[in-house]
This record gives structure tokens, sequence and C-alpha cells, in this order.
């Protein structure tokens, strides 16, 4: 019983190795290839070994039935190269407007979705005893500047008695030289100068004792003003309220939230280039996009990253798109497409498409002697009517239909269709 299984491994391990390993002459079995090369002279029909034996062997050589596949001729077009990228909508700016500074709120709130200009009040607090502070501090200020004209007439007397002082010093020192003034009056006049300088420094320091005085209020008075400025919170430009103000009588502490505004027009479109196609765009290049709501959008590249995202390894481009009626919402994923330089391309059917045993992407054309030949090819756009490659000579017969079912250098018979308009 236990012979069964042990034969069905076997047959199985056969067969995988067979589809594996000898792919290629396991097609050309089932086409016959192997069929028509295994004829000898006197098998089968006596009319068609006659004909066969002395063109073949003759010449030493097997013959070989063509393979049959459909082809098209296809030629290279100009196209409009585009970079196309995944990516999502994002709100021009977007801010959230905080308190800064402590009372409570006494206006009535405004409900989110509400379109707000710049400079419309979001949110009211309660001034409190600020009014009064600020009386006080202005009140001080007056006092001050009113100690001015005081301390700068000490400051002109403490001058006018120091120029009266050198004079008289001037004269004593004069006439003790000739000898009508007596030493001690000399003496005396200098100690009147010595005097009156004292005085003037002691008069300019009451003078800046004053101005410091008027500063130190100018200050209190703008802090006062400035925290009264506080109270009121404004929207800091035109958009869409994406959260509820703050409720009237709530306390707010320095920076709790009034409300978060969004600015929708215009709009931005946000994704990331590959590196190895991040030369292809250019800061105001057209763009286009289209978002998963099927509505189409257009604008320009506004920014292009010069720094790698260091995980991806890719850079962050914006397109800036017109969004005047608001329709578009922040956060849409959307397909965008960035214009580049045109390229030479072959339109042709998806199905086309394949792999050799390397894995590299290509197609099959029919070379000279209708032979078949693998031909690496690069994307460069998908579209309905089929994708557009590049790395095709201008011209080539490419094989649309049994390409999977035959290698290189496998000789077909092509029967030619009308390529893709």
């Amino acid at each position: 019983m236990r012979l069964i299984p042990f034969l069905t491994a076997i047959l199985v391990t056969a067969t995988m190795y067979l589809l594996v390993f000898e792919r290629d002459d396991l097609i050309a079995f089932a086409k016959g290839e192997v069929e028509a090369s295994a004829m000898l002279p006197g098998e089968g029909d006596p009319a068609e070994a006659a004909d066969v034996v002395p063109q073949d062997v003759a010449a030493g050589a097997e013959p070989v039935r063509a393979v049959g596949v459909v082809a098209v001729h296809s030629a290279a077009r100009e196209i409009d190269s585009a970079v196309v990228l995944r990516g999502q909508t994002r709100a021009m700016r977007q801010v959230e407007v905080r308190s800064e500074t402590s009372s409570t709120v006494v206006s009535e709130p405004l409900r989110k979705g509400a379109y707000v200009e710049a400079g419309q009040l979001l949110c009211q607090l309660d001034p409190g005893t600020r009014e009064s502070a600020l009386a006080e501090a202005r009140a001080r200020k007056a006092e001050a500047e009113a100690r001015m004209p005081e301390a700068e007439a000490r400051l002109a007397e403490a001058r006018a008695r120091l120029a009266e002082a050198e004079v008289n010093d001037n004269a004593a020192q004069k006439l003790s030289q000739s000898g009508y003034a007596s030493e001690t009056r000399r003496i005396g006049t200098e100690a009147a100068v010595r005097t009156a300088e004292a005085g003037i420094k002691s008069a300019e320091a009451g003078l800046e004792t004053v101005r410091a005085g008027i500063e130190a209020a100018t200050a209190a008075v703008d802090a006062a003003e400035r925290e009264i400025d506080r109270l009121t919170i404004e929207a800091p430009f035109e958009g869409l309220l994406e959260s509820d103000t703050a409720e009237l009588g709530s306390l707010m502490q320095p920076g709790s939230l009034c409300a978060t505004v969004i600015q929708l027009d215009p709009i931005k479109l946000v994704g990331f280039v590959p590196e190895a196609e991040v030369n292809r765009v250019e800061v105001g290049a057209r763009a286009g996009a289209e978002l998963v709501s099927g509505e189409r959008v257009q604008g320009r590249v506004t920014f292009l990253s010069r720094s790698a995202d260091p995980t991806t390894r890719t850079f962050e481009v914006e397109i800036t798109v017109p969004n005047s009626d608001l329709e578009i919402r922040d956060g849409q994923t959307a397909t965008i497409m960035i214009s580049a330089e045109g390229a030479q391309a072959h339109l042709l059917p998806q199905s086309a498409l394949t792999l050799n045993n390397e894995g590299d992407l290509g197609v099959r054309v029919v070379a000279e002697g209708d032979k078949v030949s693998f031909r690496p090819v690069r994307l460069i756009r998908d579209t309905p009517e089929g994708v557009w490659v590049g790395g095709l000579p201008e011209t080539a017969d490419v094989i649309v239909v049994g390409q999977e079912f035959v290698t290189e250098g496998v000789r077909v018979a092509p029967t030619f269709r009308e390529a893709a308009q």
C-alpha cells in the first residue's frame, strides 16, 4: 500500500522538472517540432518521407516547423512624457488659534464649517481688571513725564553755576598772578568750580532717573495694552473653521485652543518623486491630478524638495491648484501627473509585455529570418488604449499573441494585424 504514494511522488517530481527546467523543449514538443524532426524515412506517409529525405537529411539538418504567432508593425511616436505619482491634497495653510492669556470667554461661539475673513473675531475674553491696570500705568507715565521739565531746569541751573564759577576762578587766577588777589580767594574760586561740576553731574543723574522712569512707565503701558489686545482673538487669514470656537463662559489658559482655521483656496497637491525621476521635474512645470472622486484639476509645480526623505529616498513636490468653489477637501487621495520632456515610444497592448528568464520586462519581436528576439522595454505611461513603452527601435514587429509560447531564436510564422491607433 505504500508503493502507490511513492510512485505518485516520483511522477509529480518528474512533471515539475519538465515544467521548470525543460520548459522550452516541452513547448517545442507540444508545437510539433519534435514530431517533425523525429520522422525517419519509411515512417508515416511514403510520399512525405520521400519529400523530406532528399532535402533535409541530405543537407544534414533537422526539419523544423515554424510556430504561428500574431504580430503588429509598430512605429515609435513622440509623446508628452509625464512623471506619475500618488499623493494627496493638503490645505494651503492650517493654524490652531490659541489663547495667550487667562480669562473667560464672553463671545458667542462660531460653528465649524463657517467661513471667516482675515481679522474676524473668533473669541472675546473678559477684560477683568486689565482696564484699571492700563489706566494706572498711563497715570504713572504722565507723572514721570511731568518730572522731566524740572530735571531739565536743574541741569540748566547747574550748568549756569559752573559757567559763573569758571569766570570767577579765571579772574582770581589772573589777579593772583599780578598780586592783586589773595591766595585764599583763588582757592575759593577753584572750590566753587568743583562744586558746580558736581552739581551738573547730580542734575544729569536726576535727568537720567526721570528718563528711566518714563521708559518704565511707557513699558508698563505697552504691556497693559498688549494684555488687553490678547483678549480679542481674531482669524489670522480667511478660511474655514475646522472646529467650533471656544464656548461661551469657558476658561481659557495660555495655550488653550480657540479655533482651527484652514485655507483651501488655493490648495496644494503633495506627492513624493523617486530619485530616479527627480531630475525630470522642474518648478513651474504644468501638472494635473485626478482625485478619487473622479474630479480632474490642473496647476503648476511650486516646490521641489532639495533633500530626500531618509527612509524612502524620495523628494517632496507640491503643486498649487485653484479651488475657488472649495470642492476639493484637505487629505483627498490623488493621482498626480507632472509634464516632462517628450519621448519616443510605442503604443502596445498591455498583454504584449512579458518577462525573460532573468526577470526583465520586455516584448518578443520578429527579427531577421522570422526568428524570435527578446527586447527589454521601460514603461512610460499606462492608458486605456494600451501602454506606452520605450527602449525599442523606430520600427519593430512586436508579437502580441503567442509570445509566451516561443523563446529566443525560435522560427515563427507571423500573421500581422493593424497596430493600435
